[in-house]
């Protein structure tokens, strides 16, 4: 099989991407301050500027475009996921006489891009109770610490909601031909999961 060449990248596309950029590390440093106030952006701004001026990274390319209704629909299903994962966890943290447990659970993604990856893990951290342990570039696979796990059932479930989670991410920010990666059929097969705790 013949490869070709990456052609170079157009200015407008630099910038487009560097923008694409500048926006997503804004937003995660606002989400990580927990109040959206405009010190917190204009701190996100230059720490941005900061990052991308003194520790240059490979250029991610943006292949995809934002749809303003899938964004609206991610972003309300992210801040329900939160509520409801922030009650859960408090809940796990006051119920007494109970050892709560959890698993390490790994997902392979259908879009193996560094966007992609990155935007995930991102959504999947700010949310109470997961943690990403690591992610495999080479395969597109994310291992996630889950805490609250008690049978493969919940494995399982824990694995679709993360494959959702890629999809609406996708769908407001990816491109037609990886949003249609989802209308085919999963290649790939039940992966192994580490459940803390369990009986041996």
């Amino acid at each position: 099989m013949t490869t070709h060449p990456r052609e170079p990248l157009t200015r407008r596309v630099r910038w487009r991407n560097r923008a694409v950029a500048v926006t997503g590390l804004v937003t995660v440093w606002v989400l990580l301050w927990g109040t959206f106030t405009w010190a917190n952006v204009i701190g996100g701004l230059v720490v941005a500027a900061v990052l991308l001026v003194v520790f240059p990274l490979p250029p991610v390319t943006f292949a995809g475009r934002i749809r303003p209704v899938p964004l609206l629909r991610f972003l309300v299903r992210f801040l329900w996921d939160l509520v409801v994962a922030s009650a859960q966890v408090a809940w796990l943290a006051v119920r007494f006489g109970h050892t709560p447990r959890g698993a390490i659970i790994a997902v392979p993604l259908r879009v193996n891009t560094d966007l992609n990856l990155t935007l995930t893990a991102e959504a999947l951290s700010l949310v109470p109770g997961s943690l990403i342990l690591e992610a495999d570039r080479a395969t597109g696979t994310l291992y996630v610490h889950v805490i609250g796990v008690r049978t493969l059932d919940e494995v399982e479930r824990f694995r679709r909601g993360v494959r959702e989670l890629e999809e609406r991410i996708v769908a407001a920010v990816g491109s037609a031909e990886e949003l249609g990666r989802f209308h085919q059929p999963d290649p790939t097969g039940a992966e192994p999961v580490d459940l803390e705790g369990a009986p041996t």
